[in-house]
């Protein structure tokens, strides 16, 4: 494997981690006006994700850096031909970042309603968007010989986009219920089974719908062939197996049967983009790759090195924090993040 190869395997890795850890913070954000009936249960559901949401973001904050350093070209187009759609998800993430600081500020419950509805636009809002955008660098977007857009928004809007964007939305639903279910208890436990129970079955036909439309839009049959492989079919049976795992309330087994179908998904779409990393519609001669949208060899080379020392530094310290805050979120627990 060259570096070219390395460090397109290394960004793939991080929108996992991203989409992961985030999903299930985006789900509890979610969740939070339809499961918090009242002013504590909101709190607990909050509380649930307050020591991780900010560390989860960086996943995507490295994801984009490496992006940047790694392969300018292919960061310069997407950013380019996705500025509204990028710009908006850059507006959700900090709107939910203030709402977390500022709810508590005040007691007033209109004050605290407000900053719980952007605390909802902020968790909804980014997974929709990445999801039509991630179709989107699959599906093709109209790149010229100077890998220059030259589409307009709604070229972006398109039914398997839009499929996608939902399908990333219906599957953070799901995660975060199960991550919610393993960190509560008492009623709020028990609300959010139920909601797992209802968002899994939203969540299993959006990705078969997904599955057909990927077919149908992209060229998986060109790049995995007619039978794709285990990766894309054990990411259908991860989902399947999670439905059973939730209504077995077998929550650990269940959040990583969710867990794991974010990885392959993804993995998935990262092998038909392979070699590539945007795909033209305007003539597959003007393809970004991972060879023509790369830095120079040097620069990968300093980039691996600064990636092995700390890459493993940032990992500790993040297990280190879920391990300490691993216990579950009570009625009698008064932490205010």
């Amino acid at each position: 494997m060259d570096l070219n190869s390395l460090w397109f395997v290394l960004i793939a890795v991080l929108y996992t981690g991203f989409f992961i850890l985030e999903g299930f913070d985006f789900g509890v954000g979610i969740l939070l006006p339809i499961l918090g009936k009242d002013d504590k249960t909101r709190r607990m559901m909050i509380n649930t994700i307050g020591p991780h949401w900010d560390g989860n973001e960086v996943w995507l904050l490295a994801a984009g850096g490496a992006t940047f350093a790694a392969f300018p070209e292919w960061y310069a187009t997407m950013f380019s031909a996705f500025y509204l759609p990028l710009f908006l998800l850059l507006l959700a993430l900090i709107v939910r970042g203030v709402a977390f600081e500022f709810r508590s500020k005040d007691q007033n419950p209109q004050w605290r309603s407000l900053w719980d509805w952007c605390i909802f636009t902020g968790s909804l809002v980014p997974p929709l968007l990445l999801g039509v955008a991630f179709a989107n660098l699959v599906r093709g977007i109209p790149i010229n010989e100077n890998m220059t857009y030259t589409g307009g928004f709604f070229n972006l809007l398109n039914p398997y986009a839009l499929v996608i964007g939902l399908m990333a939305v219906a599957v953070c639903v799901l995660h975060g219920a199960i991550f919610l279910e393993g960190k509560t208890s008492g009623e709020l436990r028990a609300a959010s089974h139920k909601a797992a129970v209802r968002a899994w079955p939203i969540a299993l036909l959006l990705v078969i719908t997904a599955a057909i439309g990927t077919y149908l839009s992209t060229d998986i049959v060109t790049q995995l062939g007619v039978n794709p492989g285990m990766i894309p079919l054990a990411g259908l049976a991860t989902l399947a197996l999670a439905g059973y795992f939730v209504r077995k309330n077998k929550t650990g087994w269940a959040f990583l049967m969710t867990s794991g179908t974010i990885l392959l998904t993804l993995a998935t779409y990262f092998l038909i983009m392979y070699p590539n990393v945007i795909v033209s519609s305007t003539d597959p001669a003007y393809n970004l790759t991972i060879y023509n949208a790369s830095s120079s060899p040097y620069t990968l080379q300093v980039m691996t090195v600064v990636a092995l020392i700390f890459v493993p530094i940032v990992l500790l310290y993040q297990g280190w924090s879920f391990w300490v805050f691993r216990g579950r979120i009570t009625e009698e627990s008064h932490l205010e993040y």
